[in-house]
């Protein structure tokens, strides 16, 4: 399996072109893991995670850098979050990531760059985190989750990968499970970047989700508020 690729396919990105044609650091600690392997294409023309989304959502996810950069522009945004905080900048006025700052996000970011805390590749960790998220406002029913599992099948993907998506679409995820695979405060903050980015906090079940996710990931209130700002930067209202 291989989860970068698999990763891109559940964002439905398109980030293996930006990379390679721009250069940088990410893209040379991209080739040096294995680079990005085959894309979906856009995420409203195939990205796993629009199916899981309420249609307003998708239309946002298609429209924005993580429609356009798929795994690479989660550690991005990651990285913008992070080294706005650590300079101490406001969050309501803090500058937020560019496509073109993909290509210089902190190797450390990119999804691909180390494992999970439990060994595992850390891309499967973002997409447990994104569909837990996506599934806490329990929209997702029966008949949906039958759509998920006809799409999946239709995809590029070895039967590894298919079980994984399959497993987890089926299974209730634990957030205590999702904020244990992060080994660092990077990862941490991953985790839940990809999480805000799956769901629209504007219930008080989705908004708790959050937080919990939060606590539980040891993020400091002023670092929740970057990535906070990013997602909704990355996420802009369809036209």
């Amino acid at each position: 399996m291989d989860p970068t690729k698999l990763l891109d396919q559940f964002l439905g990105g398109n980030a293996q072109g930006m990379l390679h044609q721009t250069g940088g650091k990410a893209s040379q600690a991209m080739d040096r893991i294995g680079g990005l392997g085959g894309l979906a294409g856009g995420a409203a023309a195939g990205g796993l995670l629009a199916l899981l989304l309420s249609n307003k959502k998708a239309r946002k996810m298609a429209g924005g850098i993580v429609g356009y950069g798929g795994a690479a522009a989660l550690g991005a945004l990651a990285y913008k979050a992070y080294e706005n905080w650590r300079q101490g900048q406001n969050a309501a006025s803090a500058p937020v990531a560019t496509p073109s700052e993909i290509q210089q996000a902190d190797p450390a970011f990119l999804p691909a760059a180390s494992p999970a805390a439990n060994g595992q590749p850390f891309e499967l960790a973002l997409m447990r985190a994104m569909i837990g998220a996506a599934k806490a406002d329990g929209h997702v029913d029966g008949a949906e989750q039958r759509l998920l599992f006809e799409h999946v099948e239709k995809l590029d993907l070895d039967a590894e990968a298919k079980a994984f998506v399959f497993d987890a679409l089926a299974k209730p995820i634990d957030i205590g499970d999702i904020a244990a695979a992060a080994q660092s405060q990077e990862q941490a903050a991953e985790l839940y970047l990809a999480s805000r980015l799956a769901i629209d906090p504007d219930q008080a079940a989705e908004k708790a989700y959050l937080e919990a996710l939060a606590h539980r990931l040891k993020l400091p209130a002023e670092l929740v508020s970057h990535l906070d700002r990013q997602a909704v930067a990355a996420l802009p209202a369809p036209a």
